[in-house]
């Protein structure tokens, strides 16, 4: 195969959740049909990576020129409530489910001795001020049921501390080892619903 066409697979073969054989079918498809479409892609990305950056205050992804998402700008959402997810990803899951309707946190991955992740590779301290600046009364964790998570979810108990605030999880229907990604709308909505206080 042309090492030109092997080197566009391997990169997007290292996009999260795509594998070899479909990013052999994503490339072939741009390059056998020549619309347009493989200009159009790279400006896109081009222009997303130049004027797309995370919120400075939750860390969700928002528009270089504005610096605070439509989430913490939203004073609807000032409700008291956030809620700790682990990427953008968990993000797009709950709103598309509309469960919630606070405001998020993300903290950028889940804390792993075997992965080299520490507290301080992780957006977690700046939770801390968050919880004293924005009144925050409750802090619902969306991480995934693992022990990563679990590890995650008691060492931002820790850093944050009980000071008035309510620590809460998702309940059932989070299988362990449960990722937000997989689990369908009614299932996430009871979850919310019957999220227990930890």
């Amino acid at each position: 195969m042309n090492p030109k066409i092997e080197r566009l697979i391997k990169q997007f073969a290292k996009l999260p959740r795509v594998g070899n054989r479909a990013a052999v079918r994503i490339v072939l498809s741009l390059l056998q049909t020549r619309d347009g479409r493989i200009e159009n892609l790279a400006a896109t990305l081009l222009d997303t990576a130049e004027n797309i950056v995370p919120c400075k205050i939750c860390g969700t992804l928002t528009d270089k020129t504005a610096g605070v998402c439509e989430f913490c700008r939203d004073a609807s959402r000032a409700n008291g409530q956030i809620c700790v997810v682990r990427d953008m990803g968990d993000v797009w899951t709950l709103e598309k489910s509309s469960v919630f309707h606070g405001r998020y946190h993300i903290i950028g991955g889940l804390l792993s001795g075997a992965s080299g992740v520490m507290p301080e590779d992780l957006n977690i301290e700046t939770l801390a001020a968050r919880v004293r600046d924005e009144n925050i009364s409750e802090i619902i964790f969306a991480l995934p049921n693992t022990v990563e998570g679990k590890t995650t979810q008691h060492y931002i108990m820790s850093v944050v501390g009980a000071g008035g605030v309510r620590f809460s999880e998702l309940a059932s229907g989070v299988p362990l080892g449960g990722d937000l990604d997989y689990i369908d709308d009614g299932t996430l909505s009871l979850a919310f619903g019957g999220r227990r206080e930890l």
